[in-house]
């Protein structure tokens, strides 16, 4: 399969719907600390739908995530050889996040209807560790594969949109970022 691409076709470019996700998923991460924030100060959500939120953003990165190892990592490995090592530490990366969506996860499903500070600090802890190897997981791909995936046409995706390029409308259900 040669995916690079060769006509200007596409409206935007796959690494650009790549960017538009993480941004997407930023800003999620940011609403689900401002809400653990709220809570721990004592004017936010109930731990439910803190728990309930948390579960929306961890569902959107382990699709997005899934998506990337099961369906573009595997293409562009194809396409571009040189870049497996980079592909391999992503993929580790997507497993210390699931681990650490997994720590935070059973922090919210233990949460007191009455905020405590010795819960708040371990909650905002795992959070930030969460944050901050997502963002620095963010941009090194972004470093490494906007390009590949802008100088990509992979037909399939644009027939049916790869998962890890799927963001949720909360009205629609799943789409594609905006073209």
């Amino acid at each position: 399969m040669n995916a690079r691409s060769t006509s200007g076709e596409r409206l935007t470019a796959l690494g650009t719907q790549l960017l538009e996700v993480h941004i997407w998923l930023r800003e999620m991460l940011e609403d689900l600390q401002d809400g653990i924030d709220d809570y721990f100060d004592g004017r936010g959500l109930p731990p439910r739908d803190l728990r309930a939120h948390c579960l929306s953003f961890c569902t959107a990165l382990t699709r997005h995530h899934t998506g990337e190892d099961r369906g573009a990592f595997p293409a562009i490995a194809e396409e571009f050889p040189e870049l497996r090592k980079v592909l391999s530490d992503l993929r580790a990366d997507h497993n210390q996040l699931d681990w650490l969506m997994g720590n935070l996860r059973k922090l919210l499903d233990s949460l007191p209807e009455e905020p405590d500070p010795a819960t708040a600090t371990k909650v905002r802890e795992e959070v930030g560790a969460l944050s901050a190897i997502m963002q620095t997981h963010f941009i090194y791909e972004e470093k490494k594969l906007i390009s590949v995936l802008n100088a990509m046409d992979v037909p399939g995706w644009r027939e049916n949109r790869p998962a890890f390029l799927m963001v949720d409308d909360d009205e629609d259900g799943p789409r594609a970022p905006s073209r």
